[in-house]
């Protein structure tokens, strides 16, 4: 077999790509530091385009695994730097993934602020403005931003950052967050974080589904904070110290910015992470989520919800702790609101009033100081029986001097004992043999007391309480409910626990409330 290989090969079906489409960086080609990383190339452009502004130009689709400027084309720069001027002046407009990530890449690597707190800032509003239009953002920005922070050590909130990607944020991370909080501010926990610490996924519960997330949301905090608090008066240990995990720190290497078109040789490649794995450890695992079972169960009950939440339970202690709290909470939430009366002035009558009251004022006026039979030194004070007049001054005077040949008087004796007598406690005082024994949570408690709670105390303490406890409610211009409620919060604040309870003081602190000085 011969084959002619004198004949060229046609070649008119490959065509020469047109030069006019080749993409061109307008950039100084000459770049000191010989041959550069694809990275420190990307630094070196962006820190050459980093004050340019760019004029308003068409979107044109962008979408690049590994994002720069040197694979965008014209059109493509064009918007790009349109987009970026109408972003740094606060406006979003619709725009693809890969555009963002080389804004991205701009400042995490210093590229466009001045400050670190600016360029933080920067990436979490593109990160709030974006993620619910670009979804996948989430899976990138919440590894990068926290790198940003432990980087240029800011004093960043990670409470912010688990509520923003649902708790779904490293676990060395949501460990360092839930130590801080259980150490200092465990009343800013929230269920976000906790609930990657459960053992058993709890976003399937029907109950959390159907209304219960917002119920769980907002007591679940109230709850931990009350177990540490009880803990801690009742064992001198909270939630973090029961279980010994500080003597158990960790430290790792974190690399940093990883798949992202970074300059390592800015900030490094690593930054190094202490911390207490608390998550690794299953008693604090089990504790937490006893809590969250036993919490969820009696809200179950408290709104009516068929079923209850099977598994491990809590000690008999704390829960009852809980359920009590958690009783008292709703029964306060779903008291029904008094209608305030209308209340109008009727200022023609409150003058006259005002001027009788002048001449009540002048009229009783004290004439001598005489000693009372009793030997208290009194006030004996001339009222005339009519003091509806309107006559001057003067007038008044006349006719006080001589109410005892014109009218008849009513003579009124105040002595100074009697008054000194009837003063309501200010304070609640102890017992001198029991107040040097009392812990220094009820004296805490008994200072934060307005005189209004130390007056349902007593009146708890008497005979007749429900009498007394209204007699106080009036005095004061509310309502027993509400007065035992406040008396409850102080409670919670300072000792921990509930000290009323069916409007009566819980038994367990009977012998602590006996040594009241009444």
């Amino acid at each position: 077999m011969e084959i002619d290989l004198s004949e060229e090969p046609e070649t008119a079906a490959v065509p020469v790509p047109d030069r006019s489409t080749i993409v061109r960086v307008d950039l100084n080609p000459t770049l000191s530091g010989g041959i550069l990383s694809s990275e420190r190339r990307f630094v070196e452009e962006a820190r050459q385009l980093a004050e340019v502004e760019g004029e308003e130009a068409p979107w044109v689709p962008f979408m690049s695994y590994w994002p720069t400027y040197g694979v965008m084309n014209a059109p493509q720069r064009k918007w790009y730097m349109y987009w970026r001027t109408e972003v740094r002046q606060g406006r979003f407009p619709d725009t693809d993934l890969s555009y963002l990530f080389v804004h991205i890449y701009e400042l995490i690597n210093g590229i466009g602020w001045q400050e670190p707190q600016s360029g933080y800032d920067q990436l979490k509003e593109l990160w709030i403005n974006y993620r619910e239009r670009l979804l996948q953002l989430d899976v990138y920005m919440q590894e990068w931003i926290i790198d940003y922070g432990l980087v240029h050590k800011l004093n960043m909130s990670i409470s912010e950052m688990v509520d923003l990607t649902s708790g779904y944020l490293p676990m060395e991370v949501l460990d360092m967050e839930l130590q801080r909080l259980l150490n200092n501010h465990i009343s800013d926990i929230s269920l976000k974080l906790l609930q990657r610490y459960y053992d058993y996924d709890i976003t399937l519960s029907k109950f959390y589904r159907d209304g219960g997330k917002e119920v769980l949301e907002k007591y679940i905090p109230r709850v931990m904070s009350l177990v540490d608090s009880y803990l801690l008066r009742t064992r001198e240990a909270g939630i973090l110290d029961q279980f010994e995990l500080l003597n158990k720190e960790r430290t790792m290497e974190r690399m940093l910015f990883c798949k992202a078109v970074y300059d390592d040789s800015i900030y490094g490649k690593s930054v190094q992470l202490t911390y207490v794995p608390i998550g690794e450890h299953a008693d604090f695992v089990q504790f937490v989520t006893r809590i969250f079972r036993c919490t969820e169960n009696k809200c179950r009950e408290l709104l009516g919800f068929r079923g209850r939440l099977r598994g491990k339970t809590l000690e008999p202690e704390l829960a009852n702790v809980i359920e009590r709290y958690l009783d008292k909470a709703f029964a306060a939430e779903h008291v029904p609101a008094v209608e305030q009366p209308l209340i109008q002035i009727d200022t023609e009558k409150l003058a006259s009033l005002q001027q009788e009251s002048e001449y009540v004022r002048r009229a009783l006026m004290i004439e001598e100081d005489p000693v009372c039979e009793d030997g208290n030194r009194g006030a004996t004070l001339l009222i005339p029986n009519s003091v509806h007049e309107t006559d001057d001054v003067k007038e008044i005077q006349q006719d006080t001097k001589a109410c005892t040949q014109q009218e008849p008087c009513v003579e009124v004796h105040i002595s100074t004992s009697e008054g000194q007598a009837g003063t309501e406690p200010l304070t609640l005082q102890w017992e001198a043999a029991s107040s040097a024994d009392l812990d220094e949570e009820w004296a805490h408690f008994s200072g934060m007391l307005s005189p209004q709670h130390v007056q349902a105390i007593h009146a708890l303490l008497g005979d007749n309480p429900d009498t007394e406890l209204m007699r106080v409610a009036e005095r004061y211009g509310t309502m027993p409910a509400l007065l035992l409620d406040e008396i409850n919060d102080v409670a919670m604040e300072t000792i921990g626990d509930l000290l009323v309870e069916g409007d009566r003081l819980v038994s367990e602190y009977m012998n602590v409330f006996e040594q009241v000085k009444r």
